[in-house]
């Protein structure tokens, strides 16, 4: 049996998160999500839910398929409706952003789930980096990675390009 039918078959406790890095070579199970990050990611849903120009759904624990690996950002945004056909994990075609917030293992997020959000070209990807104390916007996916990139420290604010077409306060995301 291959690495990725082990994969799916395996099953975790209630919360938990389990993922499949560097294109089927490493299986990561990650523990239930603290309370700073569950209250961050309901306050980026519901800014995204009040000044998104477009009407859009954050949508979390949404396996997505990239071509490095399987992952389950800590949220996902899409137009409404997207999700109701999905299966539980689906290629990210139609997915406008992923959010992710750095867990114990920051490297993840900061290197091969950004690559692999760029290789499936979602257009933006916001990691909340909790040990820098920083936000990054990385948007405009080509060639593997993302061409541009924003970096703030907490409390300051980001803008966010169409279809989102606001400026995020950070503060609320530590």
């Amino acid at each position: 049996m291959d690495i990725l039918h082990t994969f799916l078959g395996l099953h975790v406790p209630q919360g938990f998160k389990i993922e499949l890095f560097g294109t089927y070579e490493e299986i990561i199970v990650t523990a239930p999500q603290d309370g700073a990050c569950v209250d961050a990611i309901a306050r980026f849903a519901r800014t995204v839910a009040r000044e998104a120009a477009e009407e859009l759904y954050v949508s979390t624990h949404r396996g997505l398929i990239t071509p490095t690996g399987r992952f389950v950002p800590a949220a996902t945004v899409a137009p409404v409706g997207h999700f109701q056909s999905q299966d539980p994990w689906s290629l990210p075609t139609g997915i406008t952003c992923v959010l992710e917030i750095t867990s114990t293992n920051p490297r993840k997020e900061r290197e091969p789930k950004r690559l692999g959000y760029a290789a499936a070209g979602i257009p933006c990807y916001l990691l909340v980096d909790r040990t820098d104390g920083t936000v990054t916007l990385f948007t405009e996916p080509d060639g593997g990675d993302y061409i541009t990139r924003t970096k703030v420290e907490f409390g300051k604010s980001i803008d966010l390009p169409a279809p989102f077409s606001f400026t995020l306060d950070t503060a609320p995301l530590r």
